[in-house]
C-alpha cells in the first residue's frame, strides 16, 4: 500500500483515512490515478481536489454509511465506487452490531479493489459470461442449520458477516488450526477463484495451470471431505503455501494467489516507509535488503521474492517482541515459489494460452 500525504498541508495520510488528523481537510481516494485526495466543495456541493485534477467529484453512496471513502465522477452513472458497485447483497444496516461488521468487510473489500486496479486485472469487463460476472455477498447466518459459507461460485463471493467479529474469527482460526486467518485474506483467496474461472478457464490455460497446480477436473467435495477427515498429506510443508492448499488444485491456486497480493501489497508497503534489513550480526548480510522497486510492476519475480524473505524474518521478530504471533506465519519451499512466480507471470499476461 502506497502512503499518501495530503496536499492541503503536508501531513502523512492513509489508505483508510477520511479527514486529515491535522488540517482537518476532507479525504477521498480517486481510482482515476490511485491517489487519495484532500478535497475542496464548490458551490455546487460537488468536491475537487484541493491540488490536482480540476474534476468534480462526489463521494460513494456508501460514504453515508462511513463504509467507504472512494469517489466517483459527479456525472456517473452509478451512485457507488468500483469496489462497492459489485454488491450484490449487504446485511440489514439498521442492526449496529451489522454495520459496525459491514464496516470492516467493505474497508477490507476496498483494499483488495485496491490491488486489482494497481494490477489492471479485468473487472466485469466484456470477456465476463452472462451471469458469471463479478458480485458481492456479505451477510449473516440467520438460520443455524443452514450457516453461510464463505466461498465463491460463478463470480459470486460471499463472505460470512461473522467473520468481522474479532473473537468469532479467531475461534475458527484455532478450531481449524490455521496460523493465520484475516478479513482481507478471505477476500484474496477468494478473488483467486474468481481469477481462475477468468485467467486460466477462459483464457485457455488451463494445461499450463494443471502443470503446476495439478487436475482440477479431480472431485472436489471428495477432495475437501477427504481433507477435513484425514488432514493434509506428511509432506505438504514441501509443497504447499498452507495446509489447505494441498486439499485440491483449486484450492492450491487460490492459496498461492492470495499470498501473492499479500507480499507485493507488504512489500509495496515497505517500499513507502523504506524499509531496510541490515542485521548487525555476523552474517548478517544473508537478512539484509531494501525494497527500492514497485512490486506492482511487472519485474522479474526473483527481484520479489529475493526482497519478500528478509522481509519476513525481520516483521516476524518484531512481532515476537511483542509478544504476537508471527506477522507472516508460512515458508515457502521451492515448489510453492514456482507457483508463486507462475501466479506472477498470469496477472502480467506473461503466462501464454496453451
Amino acid at each position: 500500500m502506497k502512503l499518501f500525504q495530503c496536499q492541503n498541508c503536508g501531513q502523512p495520510v492513509y489508505f483508510e483515512n477520511v479527514a486529515c488528523e491535522r488540517c482537518g481537510a476532507r479525504l477521498g481516494f480517486r481510482t482515476e490515478d490511485m491517489q487519495m485526495y484532500a478535497l475542496v466543495q464548490d458551490a455546487g456541493s460537488h468536491w475537487r481536489p484541493a491540488a490536482g485534477p480540476s474534476e468534480a467529484l462526489r463521494f460513494c453512496a456508501n460514504a453515508g454509511h462511513g463504509a467507504c471513502n472512494w469517489l466517483v465522477p459527479a456525472g456517473s452513472a452509478s451512485d457507488f465506487c468500483i469496489a462497492c458497485a459489485p454488491n450484490r447483497t449487504i446485511p440489514d444496516l439498521s442492526d449496529e452490531l451489522n454495520l459496525q461488521h459491514w464496516r470492516k468487510l467493505e474497508a477490507s473489500k476496498r483494499h483488495l479493489f485496491y490491488s486489482l486496479l494497481r494490477l489492471g486485472l479485468p473487472l466485469n469487463d466484456e470477456a465476463a459470461a452472462p451471469g458469471t460476472e463479478l458480485a458481492f455477498e456479505l451477510i449473516g447466518d440467520t438460520d443455524p442449520d443452514t450457516p453461510v459459507l464463505t466461498g465463491h461460485a460463478d463470480g459470486l463471493i460471499t463472505i460470512n458477516l461473522a467473520e468481522a467479529d474479532d473473537a468469532e474469527r479467531e475461534a475458527r482460526r484455532t478450531a481449524m488450526g490455521e496460523p493465520y486467518r484475516t478479513l482481507l485474506g478471505h477476500f484474496r483467496h477468494e478473488i483467486g477463484h474468481y481469477y481462475w474461472d477468468r485467467l486460466v478457464r477462459d483464457g485457455g490455460r488451463l494445461e499450463s495451470c494443471r502443470a503446476m497446480f495439478g487436475d482440477e477436473r479431480r472431485d472436489y467435495q471428495q477432495a475437501l471431505a477427504d481433507n477435513y477427515e484425514k488432514g493434509p498429506p506428511d509432506d505438504w510443508r514441501e509443497r504447499f503455501v498452507s495446509s489447505y492448499a494441498s486439499a485440491h488444485p483449486w484450492e492450491d491456486f487460490a492459496e498461492t494467489w492470495a499470498h501473492y497480493l499479500h507480499i507485493i501489497d507488504t512489500l509495496e508497503t515497505a517500499e513507502a516507509f523504506g524499509l531496510r534489513t541490515r542485521p548487525n550480526i555476523p552474517n548478517g548480510e544473508t537478512l539484509g535488503h531494501t525494497v527500492t522497486f514497485d512490486p506492482y510492476d511487472d519485474v522479474p519475480f526473483d527481484k520479489i521474492i529475493t526482497a519478500w524473505l528478509p522481509l519476513t524474518v525481520a516483521v516476524n521478530s518484531l512481532n515476537r517482541s511483542m509478544g504476537q504471533p508471527d506477522l507472516y506465519p508460512f515458508v515457502l519451499p521451492p515448489p510453492t515459489i514456482g507457483k508463486l512466480e507462475y501466479i506472477h507471470r498470469l496477472v502480467h499476461g506473461a503466462t501464454p494460452a496453451d
